[in-house]
């Protein structure tokens, strides 16, 4: 079995962050989708469990941060800059906010970070390898 990622997140309105992580685009896997959560799939390897605070409450007792402040920032990769400004674009057009830190564009790498409904941080990127000045 390929080793995967399973990021959980605690949510307030399932449907909305849902419908949110599909406009930058996530797909739903229905297997693992109830009422209590959704798994929404970015690549093979790569998914992120959005779980209602009930059911995020039978994984731990430890506190939900409130949405105005940041535990990690998670990056995805994007095929291009225009992806990157596109998922920005799709983030704020569907309940999140857009460019939460300032954008950053190196030449060889270009990321924009946003928040979801709930607060939690990603940072949209680019990058091309073989533009990378040596020494870094």
């Amino acid at each position: 079995m390929n080793r995967m990622i399973f990021v959980n997140l605690p949510v307030t309105d399932l449907k909305a962050s849902t419908e949110f992580y599909k406009s930058i685009g996530f797909k739903n896997n229905p297997q693992f989708t109830d009422d209590m959560g959704a798994c929404m799939v970015w690549s093979e390897a790569i998914n992120v469990m959005l779980l209602t605070h009930a059911k995020w409450r039978t994984f731990t007792n430890r506190p939900i941060p409130p949405a105005t402040s940041s535990e990690v920032l998670l990056a995805l990769s994007c095929e291009s800059r225009e992806a990157v400004d596109e998922m920005n674009k799709a983030a704020s057009a569907n309940g999140g906010t857009a460019d939460i830190n300032p954008v950053h564009d190196l030449g060889f790498m270009y990321n924009r970070n946003l928040a979801d409904p709930d607060g939690h941080v990603w940072e949209a990127m680019w990058m091309n390898p073989v533009a990378i000045p040596s020494g870094n």
